[in-house]
């Protein structure tokens, strides 16, 4: 922080300060006091604490801290900033000076909380290296394995593999195929892949800057954050998703040789590739402005088509028609996640399709792509490629209405993105397993009338 005019104009705006030295027995003294801020000549007059062990010497470095938090009864606090300034005292009557000659400080509505937190990261890593070399031994950030494995693989985000396997082994059901087996076999496949998935995007955006230069990270955007935080190491990451692709490789090669080989070793490549090749060079998919393309096909027709065909063994167009509302809804999960990430993709070289538009053109384009979805869903039963209980997805409109308005109102600021994020999720999870309880209800209904 300088020491200009805009620094004692900060600390105008607190009512006392905190002044703290070394007392003469070596130990901290701190004791709060009055002061008088002068920008012209960048001084400060602190009155004099009574006593004679609660003052400083005269030449001797004191720092004065500036202090503001507010209460929020069952919230927490608001408000928060603080400014501390070091310099030499220069005692007069009653009082002692100071011209500061460092200061730093923060201000909650310039830099929130969060970000403040993520940009201390890098020296918190720093002197944890400093202790290790001190002390002959490694000093690191550690979390119990379960919550590690938890964070690095994003377990939550498995419910975009949960709805299309889902679906298709509805559809495959709806036409008469159903075997438990060959579905719990296809379900682990599919979540194998999208936990390597997971690992790899926070490699590669590690590799290529992406995630390092994001300051604003949340729940839903910026990545796991297990490498930036010195969790667990790039190495460590790199076998972390070659366990993950060569489990599901192994599954999905035995799926393929006892069902149907070549049309399933199709898919689960093209599967494989927009998986990897989705943020790992040369073709960055999600740079080049193709991830909710890449994104819609992997967790829609893909993953759809490839759990019906497990059970069916056959092409089915139906299948593939039924997974398009829930690809384009996981493209939009995608969508207004970048919209928080916007700012280190841009400097990254990430540029995904909400660096390359504009703001009003990303907030329209979410309201036509999710009324697409539900117009797809209405048109197929129209001309009875989906069965009519399928409309039970129209319920989850609400939830789209709500994300809408959310990321209008929040589109600035990363943090009250996340609210519409989640909601977004909630959105996707929500319309998949409705349009899997519509083939259900079908399902159970031609069984019972037919």
């Amino acid at each position: 922080m300088k020491i200009d005019t805009a620094l004692f104009d900060r600390i105008q705006r607190f009512d006392h300060a905190i002044l703290t030295f070394i007392d003469d027995q070596g130990f901290p003294m701190s004791v709060a006091t009055g002061f008088r801020a002068d920008a012209k000549s960048k001084t400060l007059t602190l009155d004099l604490p009574g006593g004679a062990a609660a003052r400083p010497r005269d030449g001797q470095l004191i720092a004065v801290a500036f202090s503001h938090i507010q209460p929020q009864q069952g919230i927490g606090y608001n408000e928060r900033r603080y400014v501390e300034v070091k310099g030499t005292a220069r005692l007069g009557d009653g009082t002692v000076q100071v011209t500061p000659t460092r200061a730093h400080g923060w201000d909650e509505n310039e830099l929130s909380f969060f970000e403040l937190c993520e940009r201390a990261v890098p020296t918190g890593l720093a002197y944890m290296q400093k202790l290790s070399a001190e002390r002959g031994r490694e000093v690191k950030p550690r979390l119990a394995w379960t919550w590690l494995f938890f964070r690095a693989t994003r377990l939550p985000f498995l419910t975009a593999t949960l709805v299309p396997v889902l679906l298709g082994i509805a559809v495959a059901a709806f036409q008469g195929v159903f075997d438990w087996g060959l579905a719990l076999l296809t379900l682990l496949a599919a979540a194998l892949v999208h936990l390597g998935l997971n690992v790899a995007n926070d490699i590669f955006d590690h590799v290529t800057g992406a995630d390092p230069t994001n300051v604003n990270p949340t729940p839903f955007s910026g990545g796991s954050r297990v490498i930036q935080y010195g969790l667990i190491s790039l190495r460590g990451m790199i076998g972390l998703a070659a366990l993950f692709y060569g489990l599901s490789a192994a599954i999905g090669l035995y799926l393929a040789w006892t069902r149907a080989f070549w049309p399933l070793v199709t898919i689960g490549v093209i599967g494989l590739f927009i998986s990897v090749f989705y943020t790992a060079p040369p073709f960055r998919l999600v740079a080049r402005g193709l991830g909710e393309v890449a994104t819609a096909l992997g967790f829609g027709p893909i993953m759809t088509l490839g759990a019906y065909y497990v059970q069916a063994q056959r092409f089915s167009w139906e299948a593939v028609y039924a997974s398009i509302p829930v690809g384009i809804l996981i493209a939009l999960v995608l969508y207004v996640n970048e919209i928080a990430d916007r700012q280190p993709d841009a400097q990254s070289g990430k540029h995904t399709l909400v660096v390359r538009l504009s703001r009003q053109a990303v907030v329209r384009g979410y309201a036509l792509a999710a009324s697409a979805t539900y117009l797809l869903v209405v048109a197929g039963v129209a001309v009875g490629l989906l069965p009519w209980p399928t409309l039970l997805t129209l319920l989850s409109a609400p939830l789209a209405w709500q994300v809408y308005q959310g990321i209008q109102q929040g589109y600035e600021s990363p943090y009250a993105l996340m609210g519409p994020m989640a909601k977004n999720i909630q959105l996707h999870l929500a319309t998949g397993l409705l349009l899997f309880a519509g083939y259900v209800v079908a399902t159970v209904g031609s069984r019972l009338l037919g």
